[in-house]
């Protein structure tokens, strides 16, 4: 009781203290306790927005309707830097089939953006600045996959982890995919649409 008492003065402090606009994530821990920053560290992080009930979390915004034309519409994008950073294209269509359906609009929770759902952060490092350009977010995120196979020794499970959890996330927990309910069913997921896409390539 106490803890949901305190959690509505800790927010409005932190809100206060950060810049005009920035964004609030929130994360609970295995342990139960709430981690509350401007920088989410990955996908477990949910966006908090301002609402008239006060804050709560940002649901996820996907257009499920034009799956099959965004798909084919940016079959030539994903093949392109498949072929460019040497990943399977199967694997790319996997991850965007889990990540956004092919939507380029697509927002989650955590505000991750576009076909591979980047984060700010990632989106900063790999120096994509528009992150709704489907050219620009897939650059970008095949990049970070990529880079997430060279450092799990091109284990597919290790680096999709990673890709939903953060790098970190995955070497904290012995280079394992970490104890996260949304981690391991997203692994699973992309594994299974992996495995249908190499069957029809």
């Amino acid at each position: 009781m106490r803890s949901q008492l305190l959690f509505p003065i800790i927010l409005f402090l932190l809100a206060a203290s950060l810049p005009l606009g920035a964004d609030i994530y929130k994360y609970v821990d295995k342990h139960g306790r709430v981690i509350l920053t401007d920088k989410p560290k990955n996908d477990n992080y949910k966006r908090l927005v301002k609402t008239w009930k006060g804050w709560e979390e940002k649901k996820s915004r996907i257009n499920y309707d034009k799956f099959e034309a965004n798909k084919k519409k940016y079959t030539s994008t994903i093949e392109y830097y498949a072929s460019r950073y040497r990943l399977p294209t199967s694997l790319l269509h996997a991850v965007i089939t889990a990540e956004s359906a092919y939507d380029p609009n697509a927002i989650s929770r955590a505000g991750a953006v576009g076909l591979m759902q980047l984060m700010p952060e990632t989106a900063k490092r790999y120096g994509v600045r528009n992150r709704r350009s489907p050219s620009d977010n897939v650059n970008g995120g095949t990049r970070y996959l990529r880079d997430l196979l060279k450092m799990f020794n091109n284990d597919v499970v290790l680096a999709l982890a990673a890709y939903n959890a953060g790098e970190g996330a995955v070497k904290k927990h012995g280079n394992k995919i970490p104890p996260y309910k949304e981690t391991r069913n997203y692994v699973k997921k992309v594994i299974a649409y992996y495995r249908e896409y190499r069957k029809r390539s």
